[in-house]
């Protein structure tokens, strides 16, 4: 497409005068989060300006930090000359590791003429308690005491061996249960002089720590403290332990006061049940509770978990994370968590056994019900479609059964309002997928998973489960009825039910929208998958799986970085995959590694190179987002531990094993890579993973290493291209899409020269690109790519300028395609191109469009200077518009272009602070815009 610039119109742009320019400081971030931040060591402060005027830039700062409530000076940075306003470092400030009192903070800017500003409003952090570690662990029972199993390796077939069966029945059934626990304290009270009298001492800080495993729900005086669920985050807890931090200053009263816990098991103790897809534990729920109460007179009260707690079963009789949860409201115990409660017939709790893992505080957000759906249809199972589902979902359907469309596939739990009879039961069956009678089908997604609601007869109850969850679309309802439906049998009446959209609650920060439907719609599909497998970790699947398979964090990276705001979730990401790392230095495939995939045919799953590659890349992901180094260089010993582990692996320079590209397209159902060779996709990412380490030994300025591994990275390029490479038909491999795009994306389209040395050939660049053309065309515009291969084939053709191919690609209704699934009628993203295919119909793993999006058709992309952006829009096909934004750490990007009539119109937004670099379609000299509101046009 031929573009003609002829002009240029710039609006709102101001003369410039020597005088404030109005800037005001609209956020301010510790570690790149705001509110109430959890520190470990001296943390680095963020803000973000905002000003009516364009050209608005900072010129100096100063930071002005003090004790919250003594008042006591810890650190001003006086008047700093510098344009940073993101990870400022504060080094030297007086942050003492156990301070118990909470550190508050300010920010004032100049701006380019030497104006200055207001001072911010205040922030506040708080250092990371390191006494928490000396409370107790308390429970019901210890694991010695309940003889729970060893080991990672219970899954699959293991788990029908006999001794298996034996070793998990032998298990005390107390150590599955879900417990309450209960203490009462004394808030701000003192006795004067000799007297009896009492006088309220006035509470001016109150920080409660609690880590429940696996999960729980912290309650005081009878009211749920914050809005989380399935807290904490999981994690491997033989390596870390996530705990959570509240501000309960306001929860509290003078006098006595209560605090209640109820625990769940989670991942921490999956003993199965009903469905499971792993059975794995690392100790019976136990709780770590810490509560530091600061007065006004300079004096202070600690609450802990010790043997003064009681314990009583909770009406959750049971929760599994595979199987589902039972509730018997009967069982509630009305004011537990309350004062005045008689706790007599309570049980003295237990010292348990510590979790071996480190104690870290969960900086990712909490996992939360983010969105509600109400019902769509309903459909009643008449006599014969119960009993033919009750043959093919091998369970006995209820006669009473009828069917909820609540419209969207998602990840979570129904939530009732039912009205009912006491000892009346309701059973909830969940399912993304219904059976050819019209019953809810788990075939796909692991059976049985199911919630049962047992009423206490008492008015109106609602009740959703607190520790389980599951993917679905549909509810089917046994043992009720709908309000206003006839009810000759006096069953329970639903007056409410809904689905819970449950996913973590990391902040969206893009929007996108296209006159193309397709695009639109496809957009919102992967939004809705990845939110489904946005939890605790990114999984693969709500259902089946719920593991947190690595592939997909690299290989969707841009595009969830694009959309999510992920600077204290993606670290989180990497203290896992770290803790997954073997001690020989091999990464699995998942993270945490709940389960080691052992046996025939389970290598693959075990171990694989585009998954593992993860730990390597998606730190200079993120470093491309964010501009932080940080976790680059605080995984450096990890990265180099796992090439070199590549490299024991590796015979000649190629590495032959792993799932290649998995779930590639063709005339077969997906599953293993068929198009493409294992080996090829297994070396051209070890040369990835090296040549990431390569730049990461420059930044952490290890001249060994550089020199080590260039050599190596020169090994593997020449072995790759000796063993893949046809020179007479500048092919690669089999010729597929994956086998070409890999090394045209990796640069690996190289030649040696007289000295065996490997120099870029553009002519064998060209040839290879070519044929990968070619072979997109030769398949009706169509990609054969899988899992892997699509992100490389997509973003190889837009970097070499194949934009209207890729548009060709996608903007159609036939598989492989978005079209197609929208045509079926998904409202997530589904495992399969073609839906019908089965597996999974909420994955995100084919999501990588997204990624073209945001950094080809609305053409945002971040450089490396982090203050400076590119703004270089495609207009393809008939696109007649894109609109779009993208929130960074300095502010909002905002995109909106038009193409008609001969005209192309960009409107942008560009934040405080920073730059823009523009350049318009047709186009080879950009444009720097500074910060502000323009409109560009240029000619067709």
């Amino acid at each position: 497409m031929n573009f003609r610039n002829y002009f240029l119109l710039i609006l709102f742009c101001l003369p410039c005068i020597v005088q404030a320019k109005n800037i005001t400081i609209s956020r301010l971030t510790c570690e790149m989060q705001e509110g109430l931040v959890v520190v470990e060591g001296s943390p680095r402060l963020g803000w973000v300006m905002e000003s009516p005027e364009n050209g608005t830039r900072q010129s100096a700062y100063e930071i002005d930090i003090r004790e919250a409530f003594t008042g006591r000076s810890v650190w001003n940075s006086g008047k700093v000359y510098s344009t940073q306003s993101q990870l400022v470092s504060i080094e030297g400030a007086d942050i003492r590791p156990d301070n118990q009192f909470n550190y508050s903070w300010r920010v004032r800017v100049w701006d380019e003429t030497d104006a200055p500003s207001e001072w911010s409003r205040e922030a506040k952090f708080r250092s990371a308690s390191s006494r928490l570690s000396e409370g107790k662990w308390i429970g019901a029972i210890t694991r010695q005491n309940a003889h729970l199993p060893e080991g990672r390796k219970f899954h699959g077939g293991e788990l029908k061996k006999p001794e298996v069966k034996a070793a998990w029945e032998a298990v005390d059934t107390l150590a599955k249960k879900s417990i309450c626990l209960r203490r009462t304290f004394q808030v701000g009270d003192r006795t004067e002089g000799n007297t009896n009298r009492q006088s309220s001492k006035k509470i001016v800080e109150a920080t409660a720590y609690v880590c429940g495993l696996g999960f729980y729900e912290f309650s005081l005086n009878g009211k749920k403290v914050g809005n989380s669920e399935f807290a904490p985050l999981w994690s491997d807890y033989d390596k870390t332990v996530y705990y959570n931090t509240y501000d309960v200053t306001e929860q509290l009263r003078h006098g006595e006061n209560a605090v209640g816990i109820l625990l769940g098991n989670g991942f921490y103790n999956v003993q199965g049940g009903r469905y499971r897809k792993l059975q794995i534990s690392f100790g019976p729920p136990t709780l770590l509770f810490e509560l530091v109460i600061n007065y006004e007179d300079g004096t202070s009260t600690t609450l802990r978990s010790d043997n003064d707690w009681k314990y009583d079963f909770s009406p959750v009789t049971f929760n599994c994370i595979y199987g589902g949860e039972d509730y018997d409201a009967r069982r509630e115990q009305k004011g537990w968590n309350q004062v005045g409660f008689d706790d007599s017939h309570w049980r003295p709790v237990v010292i348990q056994e510590a979790p071996k893992g480190i104690l870290r505080p969960q900086m990712a957000p909490p996992v939360k019900i983010m969105e509600r759906y109400d019902i769509q249809k309903v459909t009643k199972l008449n006599a014969e479609q119960v009993a033919s589902a009750s043959k093919s979902t091998k369970r006995t359907v209820d006669p009473s059964a009828f069917v909820l469309d609540m419209g969207q596939n998602l990840a979570g739990f129904p939530e009732i309002t039912v009205r009912g009879k006491r000892g009346q039961k309701v059973t909830l069956l969940v399912a993304e997928a219904l059976t050819d009678e019209g019953a809810c089908n788990q075939r796909q997604t692991g059976r049985q998973h199911y919630y049962e609601y047992t009423l206490k007869g008492e008015g109106d109850e609602t009740w959703h489960p607190r520790f389980s969850y599951y993917g679905f679309r549909y509810i089917q309802v046994e043992g009720a009825v709908l309000k206003g439906q006839k009810n000759p049998q006096k069953l329970p009446v639903l007056k409410n039910i809904q689905s819970c959209f449950v996913f973590n609650s990391a902040k969206k920060v893009s929007t996108f929208e296209s006159s193309n439907r397709i695009f639109n719609a496809a957009h919102r599909l992967i939004e809705k998958a990845v939110r489904s497998n946005m939890q605790s970790v990114f999984t693969d699947c709500p259902h089946r799986e719920k593991l947190g398979w690595l592939e997909q964090v690299h290989l969707n990276g841009p595009g969830l970085l694009y959309n999510y705001d992920l600077t204290a979730y993606a670290p989180q990401i990497m203290q896992n995959m770290a803790d997954a790392q073997h001690a020989n230095g091999a990464m699995p495939t998942t993270a945490p590694e709940y389960v080691v995939f052992e046996g025939p045919g389970m290598d693959a799953f075990a171990e694989s190179p585009e998954w593992g590659g993860s730990l390597v890349i998606f730190p200079f992901m993120y470093y491309e987002t964010y501009g932080d180094d940080s976790l680059i260089k605080k995984y450096y010993p990890n990265m180099r531990r796992y090439v070199d582990y590549l490299k024991t692996r590796a015979e000649m320079g190629i590495l032959s094993f792993g799932l290649g590209d998995w779930y590639d397209y063709g005339d077969f159902r997906a599953g293993f890579s068929r198009n493409t060779p294992v080996p090829l996709v297994a070396t051209a990412h070890y040369y990835m993973t090296v040549m990431y380490l390569i730049k990461a030994a420059k930044m952490v300025g290890n001249d060994f290493d550089i020199h080590y591994y260039t050599s190596l990275a020169h090994e593997i390029l020449a072995s790759f291209n000796k063993c893949f490479l046809n020179k007479e038909t500048a092919q690669y491999g089999t010729g597929s899409q994956c086998s070409n795009a890999l090394p045209l994306f990796l640069q690996m389209t190289q030649d040696s020269d007289e000295q065996g040395s490997y120099q870029p050939d553009a002519k064998l660049d060209e040839k290879v690109l070519m044929n990968l053309i070619k072979d997109v065309e030769a398949h009706g515009n169509r990609l054969t790519t899988g899992d892997v291969g699509n992100r490389y084939l997509i973003q190889t053709l837009a970097r070499n300028g194949q934009h209207e191919l890729i548009y060709k690609m996608f903007n159609h209704e036939e598989a492989p395609g978005y079209g197609f699934q929208l045509k079926f009628g998904a409202t997530t993203l589904t495992e399969q191109w073609d839906p019908r295919q089965g597996s999974s119909w909420n994955h995100f793993m084919m999501g990588q469009i997204d990624e073209w999006f945001f950094n080809s058709l609305v053409g945002i992309r971040p450089s490396t200077t982090y203050q400076k952006f590119i703004i270089a829009p495609q207009p393809v096909g008939d696109l007649k518009y894109v609109k779009a934004s993208y929130e960074t750490l300095y502010g909002t990007i905002v995109v909106d272009w038009t193409s008609q009539n001969g005209t192309f119109t960009l409107n942008i937004s560009v934040p405080v602070n920073t730059t823009a670099v523009v350049y318009l379609p047709g186009e080879k000299e950009p444009k720097e815009i500074q910060s502000g509101t323009y409109q560009l046009v240029c000619a067709r």
